[in-house]
């Protein structure tokens, strides 16, 4: 009996869902920083092996919202509680429920589809601290199960997929075997670019950073495709700060960006970057519409 079904991934900020995404699937789909609110899209993923086919919704950290653009990431995480088989919560190793996950738990509770609990970075933590953090978990008396998992060492990762697989149901390749995401090229590569600006400015620029690829075209040999992207920003100053002196940092980010997408792409990339300031874009919605984050 072959099973499928959509799985949501919920959570804080910064606790690891686009690397555990990214390590089931094999593949770079979602982008990492070690900065919160990375993930701005909900990001639909794809696992199938000879049993099931899983389709995971890589979901943005839930936070109280600043701006326009942290109101359409709220609701995109919530709205991933909704027409799915299963949830999965992820945590750290924090040692205590803190309000940001007490928020979830409750909104949790009221989700009618089972809810597993993935407790990651447990590469972090003693035996008995890991034990701990279970038992308090369970008390909440919300979850179905409870995994612990390292996203980033790989470990435990079979594992969370066999529990997955207990809760499906038989069903149909919604994809084919070679699909991993939804997403479009275009899309994964702006993203590509958006992580190396968070890589290569570190705290120095908050959030306020969008891409949007103007121009991706293959050569006639298919060998070289040419993108033509804009960095914008919110201050003329976060524009110095990321182009960087003599223009070094700008280089930087083209070039970890460029190996990345060379990957992604299967050919060589011709990249060519622009820094542009657009004031305070994330509360005025016409931009954060025309930057991609909208309901689909």
């Amino acid at each position: 009996m072959f099973k499928s079904g959509f799985v949501s991934i919920v959570g804080r900020p910064n606790v690891g869902k686009s690397t555990l995404m990214n390590n089931v699937v094999g593949e770079k789909i979602a982008i990492m920083s070690d900065k919160p609110q990375t993930t701005r899209n909900t990001i639909q993923a794809v696992y199938t092996d000879e049993e099931a086919q899983i389709v995971f919704l890589d979901t943005p950290g839930i936070h109280k919202p600043k701006n326009k653009l942290g109101e359409f990431m709220v609701k995109s995480a919530t709205d991933a509680f909704k027409n799915v088989d299963l949830v999965l919560f992820v945590v750290d190793d924090s040692k205590k429920i803190g309000p940001g996950d007490r928020k979830i738990i409750e909104e949790l509770r009221n989700v009618k589809r089972p809810v597993i609990l993935v407790l990651n970075k447990i590469d972090q933590l003693q035996e008995d601290e890991l034990f701990e953090l279970m038992e308090m978990y369970h008390k909440e008396n919300v979850f179905k199960g409870i995994v612990p998992i390292s996203a980033l060492k790989g470990r435990n990762i079979k594992e969370l997929i066999k529990v997955i697989k207990t809760y499906l149901e038989e069903g149909p390749k919604y994809f084919p075997d070679y699909m991993i995401t939804d997403q479009p090229e275009r899309v994964l590569v702006a993203e590509l670019i958006r992580e190396k600006v968070l890589h290569y400015v570190h705290d120095e620029v908050p959030h306020g950073v969008a891409v949007e690829i103007e121009k991706m075209k293959s050569r006639k040999d298919k060998e070289i495709v040419d993108i033509s992207a804009v960095i914008y920003c919110e201050r003329e100053s976060h524009k110095g700060i990321i182009i960087g002196k003599n223009g070094r940092k700008l280089k930087g980010i083209g070039k970890s960006a460029r190996e990345d997408m060379e990957l992604l792409l299967g050919s060589k990339a011709n990249l060519q970057l622009w820094v542009k300031v657009k004031e305070n874009w994330r509360n005025l919605q016409n931009y954060v519409s025309n930057f991609g984050y909208t309901d689909k």
